[in-house]
């Protein structure tokens, strides 16, 4: 698993970036961007691996009145 700190805040710092630079990255921006999606991909999928993550439907208990 890459060892990237604050992917999610990075991400985001980027996409603005992109947004004022009308919508287009830079060579270097755009290899950055990639490499942070790629890590928070790997990320996402050690959570499903391990069992991090919850899958199925939300269930709720109904409470009865008296």
């Amino acid at each position: 698993m890459t060892d990237t700190v604050n992917v999610l805040h990075h991400l985001n710092e980027l996409r603005e970036t992109w947004r004022n630079q009308n919508f287009s990255f830079t060579k270097d921006q755009q290899e950055r961007y990639d490499m942070l999606v790629e890590a928070r991909r790997e990320r996402v999928k050690w959570f499903y691996a391990t069992g991090r993550v919850h899958v199925g439907p939300k269930v709720t208990k109904k409470v009865e009145e008296d």
